[in-house]
């Protein structure tokens, strides 16, 4: 089967890729290295697993429509996107041309390339909005309830892509998953700069626990996470290609983590005692989200295979293995 993924030398991406070539799958990866690295497709670029190319295309331009259109790969996993949820809010209009416009780009080139399905990228931890103790866990479900407004303009380019979604594959015929991912977090993951993405706590409280760093926790620290570790959420793409026709998937560990709680479990893997520094929360994060992944064993025949120690433990691993 030819594929084409979208944000290949990210984080996630490339963990796809990896797991894809594996399968003998012939592999289209595209990105425009904004926030991707080369670095993580190394073993991609010289594996004699499978067949893989790679092309630096930014989603928001002609050429990614030209090239799904000559490619015409079977299947499409979209994973290109903006993702700081405070750039979002600080410049939303950035962020739509990404995650609407880009997104709309794949979309229509995939339908006129004949392309059967994308595999659609979405966030578990936005689309839903903030929500009351009552509706934690949150399922999917709760995407239709009125209060369940975004609070942060990522969130909302990610509810509406879902819309999107909807009219294609029912005008247009191009089935779709969607994965509403918690917080990812494993190997490969670098923070993009200093002050780092909300989503890459895990990335950025390791990297400054191993340098003897001091850490900022922004907020008083009890504000929680649904933390799911790289491997499985690659599975559960790797599943979606041919499950999960037209439906909107949890896919998390199904466990609420504080930052407090996190950051101790790192301290105590990579052995720094260091306190953290605390800060002003940051607009347009979430106090409380823990989403309910069961609609994923029961559709994708998926579940999380790592708790969130075994995970750590990996990915602090790594990053001694890997020092900046």
């Amino acid at each position: 089967m030819k594929v084409l993924v979208t944000g290949a030398a990210g984080f996630i991406g490339s963990h796809l890729v990896d797991r894809l070539l594996a399968e003998g799958e012939e592999v289209l990866g595209i990105d425009d290295l904004s926030s991707g690295s080369l670095a993580n497709l190394a073993d991609a670029r010289s594996t004699s697993t499978g067949k893989f190319t790679f092309s630096r295309i930014d989603v928001r331009s002609d050429a990614i429509i030209d090239f799904i259109k000559r490619t015409k790969p079977e299947v499409a996993f979209h994973l290109a996107a903006q993702v700081d949820v405070r750039k979002s809010v600080s410049d939303p209009i950035h962020d739509a041309m990404i995650n609407v416009i880009g997104t709309l780009n794949v979309l229509h080139a995939s339908d006129q390339a004949g392309v059967r399905k994308v595999v659609f990228t979405s966030s578990g931890g936005c689309i839903y909005g903030e929500p009351g103790e009552d509706r934690l866990p949150v399922g999917e479900d709760q995407f239709f309830l009125p209060d369940a407004m975004p609070e942060s303009p990522y969130g909302v380019s990610k509810r509406i892509m879902l819309d999107y979604l909807r009219y294609f594959k029912k005008i247009k015929d191009l089935d779709y998953t969607a994965l509403a991912l918690a917080n990812v977090y494993g190997p490969r993951q670098e923070p993009a700069a200093e002050v780092g993405l909300e989503g890459q706590v895990v990335a950025i409280f390791s990297r400054r626990q191993l340098a003897k760093r001091l850490c900022t926790v922004y907020g008083d620290g009890t504000q929680t996470r649904d933390f799911v570790f790289s491997d499985d959420v690659v599975s559960a793409f790797v599943a979606a290609r041919d499950k999960g026709s037209g439906e909107l998937i949890n896919i998390g560990s199904g466990v609420e983590t504080s930052v407090n709680e996190l950051f101790a479990e790192l301290s105590k893997i990579t052995g720094n005692d260091m306190e953290p520094r605390y800060a002003e929360a940051r607009p347009g994060e979430l106090e409380r989200i823990v989403i309910d992944y069961s609609k994923a064993t029961e559709v994708l025949g998926w579940r999380p295979q790592h708790d969130l120690q075994e995970g750590l433990k990996q990915t602090v691993a790594y990053f001694r293995a890997h020092p900046k």
